[in-house]
């Protein structure tokens, strides 16, 4: 009994997604086409004849891109008024197989999941962003507009609280995410995330922070950092630019 209902759902699908591509109508050429209401699907037109097909579940189908295929990540494309999907593979870490989605904690903003086939690939974001998505790259926290988050700390371990003065730059404007140097530790430096949340960061290995250039800078450019990898033999100067 239960293998025949299952083989008459079957075939009702069958019958329904013939029954929506034989309402497609080709263009006079072959190739892809979008569906008018969803956006996962396509119709792949040969000979006058179309055969539905759908993206794999997370990504959509986008007329415009000039690749073979042309199923695409949501944040890449324009569906318009194409708003049905279709239903979710989801698993406990990926709430479609593919595509990029935010840490299941609403309080984790810092951390993504990269999804692949229902596997997925848990990825950080450099310290101090939020993962957007909507953009699928990690930003500012102020342009993610995440809420929920854990709570940023004022003060750093090391004690580093961002001056309350602002920052100006050369036109007397003030700095959306100042940086200032660190005391000790030439490679390190600090972000006052919206001149208030302060965050560690560091140039690469080779570079120390310049602060009067606000950069990551070649060691013989900054007083006080010349000899600040005389200890780290493996570590060689990059060229300075000419």
């Amino acid at each position: 009994m239960a293998a025949s209902a299952a083989r008459c759902c079957c075939l009702a699908l069958l019958l329904v997604a013939a029954h929506a591509a034989s309402n497609f109508k080709c263009p006079d050429k072959d190739g892809v086409f979008e569906d008018s209401r969803q956006c996962d699907k396509f119709y792949e037109c040969r000979d006058g004849v179309a055969t539905e097909k759908l993206c794999p579940d997370g990504l959509v189908f986008d007329p415009l891109i000039r690749k073979v295929n042309k199923c695409d990540q949501p944040f890449n494309v324009d569906c318009g008024d194409r708003i049905e999907l279709q239903p979710p593979k989801s698993n406990a870490n990926c709430p479609r197989r593919n595509g990029f989605f935010a840490h299941p904690d609403p309080s984790i903003c810092n951390v993504f999941y990269n999804c692949i086939e229902g596997e997925y690939t848990e990825i950080a974001c450099t310290p101090g962003l939020h993962f957007d998505e909507y953009q699928g790259i990690c930003v500012w926290p102020d342009t993610a507009g995440r809420t929920g988050c854990g709570a940023s700390e004022k003060k750093l371990k090391d004690g580093f609280t961002c001056p309350k003065e602002a920052q100006a730059d050369g036109n007397g404007q003030a700095v959306a995410h100042p940086k200032y140097a660190h005391p000790t530790d030439c490679q390190k430096f600090y972000v006052c995330l919206n001149g208030v949340d302060p965050r560690e960061l560091g140039c690469s290995v080779g570079e120390v922070y310049n602060d009067e250039d606000q950069k990551c800078d070649q060691p013989d450019n900054v007083p006080g950092c010349e000899d600040w990898y005389k200890d780290s033999p493996d570590v060689k100067p990059k060229p300075k630019k000419s």
